[in-house]
């Protein structure tokens, strides 16, 4: 099975600037196929389309609100005009695609056009809350966690065209949250101890598997039972069911949809729960908070330190549209050895648009318009590894990850250096190395593979000029020696050559 290689894009800007490319307006019914040949050059095998939803006027009325997202647009888009912010995407109005993006028919279109091509769609689902403009609102509001007095926190609201009127009698209905910020006033709090609301939300969650391959869980945590209760403890509600509602909602979905894909958005080390209920994948901040932290000894004892099962349902990134680019954070020297770690380890491998660019500037979820940002010599060095990666075991062949060994007692530097063996053929195997220390490091990698010693090895670097050969009795007994410039980032592929004895 391949593991995925997973691509976001922000829909919102990436059709309104494929229209301005154009010269018309596009929908997703509209894709030039020239995208969807670069996706399947690159080898992604998931598409996510981020922001697809319908969002509403109350929700885009509190992004221009917001003094704070206000200075945000000033810096990353000066001379930004109202027309360029829309609600977040993740204050959802309703599970249907935006008309303004070609609706459900386009992304119906969309979708069959991917699929034909292998690749997979991903879509977002947000569990926690709505937005403020959703129908829910007037027709089920006993489905939110509520106060039966105004409190911090808190909006009343009978009819969506009626939301903050001080006339209205309705219910005080929560903003939703998690449990260290305040409410995000753009939305309300769907309340995870009452059957019905989950019993909705799983409704919900069939009828987005009817639309794509898989769903991105936004804050998935965030419904845990202990989670929720300890978040709305200081609100009345009864005490949740015994059961978890991932467990119940992945169930019946993969009984409908067996292949469909769950990535959870998650955090507090809560991952391994998350696992456990049936995602597929967590991301891995862990290893994210290492690198932008340059903490190579720590990224080594994250990944060792790791079941290979829990390794393996990793979603391992450098950036998305919650993080700083990584461009901006990790230079250009640094950045090779974070992306090929990045994309050579076991699970979901994760890039995001604008990434493959080089692009320095995050842009706010709500603003619908980027500034226009030249391309960058970065975009050759992602293309290169991409490329070449598609080519190898990479993703598709058995991986282990390799604990690197001192090259002599008195030397530190092994920790430093990644080592992951990805191998599809009995006579051929992949070696990514990577050395994330700023200075030289040196290790001996002990190969895991079968029969090493009846061969001699050629071993050459697909990412730059460095040819070897070496014999398989030396291989088998000590390793492989390395001895790493400054942020190596080396993909190794050997190839048994003569059997041993046959002189080199």
């Amino acid at each position: 099975m391949t593991d995925p290689l997973l691509y976001e894009i922000n829909t919102r800007c990436w059709l309104r600037e494929l229209s301005e490319e154009k010269g018309r307006k596009l929908t997703l019914a509209d894709i030039p196929e020239s995208e969807f040949e670069n996706w399947q050059r690159f080898a992604f095998t998931h598409i996510w389309l981020m922001g697809v939803w319908t969002t509403g006027p109350h929700a885009r009325a509190q992004a221009l609100a917001s003094p704070e997202l206000r200075r945000v647009f000033d810096q990353v888009l000066p001379g930004w005009a109202e027309d360029d912010v829309d609600g977040s995407p993740y204050a959802i109005a309703d599970y249907h695609v935006s008309p303004a993006l070609g609706g459900d028919e386009g992304l119906l279109v969309f979708r069959q056009k991917l699929n034909k091509r292998g690749l997979k769609l991903i879509l977002d689902f947000v569990p926690n809350h709505v937005g403020i403009d959703h129908p829910w609102l007037a027709e089920r509001p006993e489905l939110f966690v509520q106060s039966t007095t105004n409190r911090p926190g808190t909006f009343q609201s009978d009819a969506r065209s009626e939301i903050r009127n001080p006339k209205s009698t309705g219910p005080w209905i929560a903003y939703g949250k998690d449990p260290y910020w305040p409410g995000w006033t753009d939305t309300a709090q769907l309340d995870y101890r009452l059957p019905a609301t989950r019993e909705q939300m799983i409704g919900l969650l069939l009828s987005i598997g009817d639309r794509c391959d898989g769903v991105r869980c936004d804050m998935a945590m965030l419904v845990l039972n202990d989670v929720f209760t300890n978040t709305w403890k200081d609100f009345p509600g009864p005490p949740p069911p015994k059961e978890e509602f991932w467990a119940n909602s992945i169930s019946a979905v993969k009984k409908s949809y067996p292949d469909f894909l769950f990535l959870a958005e998650a955090y507090w080390g809560l991952e391994s729960r998350l696992q456990s209920l049936g995602f597929d994948y967590t991301y891995d901040k862990t290893l994210y908070d290492r690198l932008v932290g340059r903490d190579a000894v720590g990224i080594l004892q994250h990944l060792l330190g790791l079941p290979p099962q829990a390794l393996a349902a990793g979603a391992h990134f450098l950036e998305n549209h919650d993080e700083p680019r990584i461009a901006s954070l990790l230079s250009a020297v640094e950045h090779p050895a974070a992306a090929l770690l990045i994309l050579t380890l076991p699970g979901m491998r994760f890039l995001h648009e604008g990434q493959l660019l080089g692009e320095k500037v995050r842009v706010p979820v709500q603003l619908i318009r980027r500034p226009p940002t030249p391309r960058p010599a970065l975009a050759a060095p992602y293309e290169q590894l991409l490329t070449i990666l598609a080519g190898t075991s990479v993703g598709r062949g058995k991986p282990t990850l390799l604990r690197p060994r001192p090259a002599w007692s008195d030397n530190p530097t092994a920790q430093n250096i990644i080592l992951i063996q990805w191998q599809s053929k009995a006579q051929e195997f992949d070696l990514a190395v990577i050395n994330l220390a700023a200075h030289q490091s040196q290790c001996y990698a002990p190969l895991n593979v079968s029969g090493s010693g009846e061969h001699d090895w050629t071993m050459e670097d697909l990412l730059g000029t460095e040819q070897y050969r070496r014999p398989g009795t030396e291989l088998q007994r000590k390793g492989l020696y390395l001895d790493l410039v400054p942020h190596a980032a080396q993909l190794f592929q050997f190839r048994s050559s003569s059997p041993v004895g046959v002189k080199l």
